[in-house]
């Protein structure tokens, strides 16, 4: 299926930004990458030259196409002129509603008609932010997993608004950069994948907040168990423990206390997960 997109927008240089950013350049897609300031592009850097290793090492072509990559890969801290030439702009930035909702204003006044916004968002559904787009029929989500080379899906979700001939571009385009469209027929709150996930991993946090085993147990319980290649905490410190505090802070009374948890006894310390070199587990 071929798709008529040609330059891609991605708006945030996280974890999982800075990865949708490097695998639709890897596919040969002209990308500009957005974040807040120089500061937050230095460390995208970073992440991209790792990224080149990764794809070198693990990706069928990568010897070949890694480092060329970088060369289809723009940085600014400008989101007018991110916005300026963009067929799609994907949206990757931290999942707090009133951000995102301000972020598309801005972007509905800046963007040409023709650009498709969609969001990476884990948990909001689209018609939470439908109405700040300026433009809801051209307006979806389209959602990732980490380590986006992998783990190739990308869930594709519109509201009742959205075009059908939008969504089928989206899915083309996911097809395009090598991922496997998950087409999902009506809003769903975490979509297929953090529908299943979310509440696995918060069952692992509940373990080890309340006392009852130490990360590294559950991980091997689940592992020994079930025959799963990594368990929940080396899922939490691949996503992450930004996101997922993000998410439980905003959730019912139990998930704030395991957000405030998680909070003081490891993101307050800088344990981040993989990208800090320290979460539940040490990296460097």
């Amino acid at each position: 299926m071929s798709t008529q997109i040609r330059t891609v927008t991605v708006l945030g240089a996280g974890v999982l930004g800075s990865q949708i950013a490097y695998q639709s350049a890897f596919k040969g897609f002209a990308v500009t990458v957005y974040d807040i300031d120089d500061d937050a592009l230095a460390v995208a850097r970073r992440r991209f030259d790792t990224l080149v290793a990764t794809y070198t090492a693990e990706v069928p072509g990568g010897e070949e196409g890694a480092a060329t990559a970088l060369e289809r890969l723009a940085l600014t801290t400008d989101l007018s002129q991110a916005a300026a030439e963009a067929d799609l702009i994907i949206e990757a930035i931290p999942e707090v509603l009133d951000l995102k909702r301000q972020t598309y204003g801005k972007l509905a006044a800046l963007a040409p008609a023709k650009t498709i916004f969609a969001t990476n968002s884990s948990t909001l559904l689209p018609s939470d932010l439908k109405d700040s787009t300026g433009r809801p029929d051209r307006f979806l989500a389209l959602h990732f997993a980490n380590r986006i080379w992998a783990s190739n899906i990308a869930e594709v979700m519109g509201t009742a608004e959205t075009d059908p001939k939008v969504f089928r571009e989206v899915v083309a385009f996911a097809e395009a950069i090598g991922m496997v469209p998950i087409e999902i027929h009506k809003e769903k709150a975490g979509y297929v994948l953090n529908t299943l996930l979310v509440p696995f991993l918060r069952a692992a946090l509940e373990l080890v907040a309340g006392g009852y085993a130490e990360p590294g147990d559950v991980d091997n319980t689940w592992r020994i168990g079930t025959g799963a290649p990594v368990g929940p905490f080396q899922i939490y410190d691949v996503i992450g423990l930004r996101t997922p505090y993000n998410i439980m802070v905003h959730g019912d009374e139990e998930a704030q206390q395991l957000a405030t948890w998680l909070k003081t006894n490891y993101i307050d310390k800088g344990k981040l997960g993989l990208e800090s070199g320290q979460g539940f587990y040490k990296y460097m």
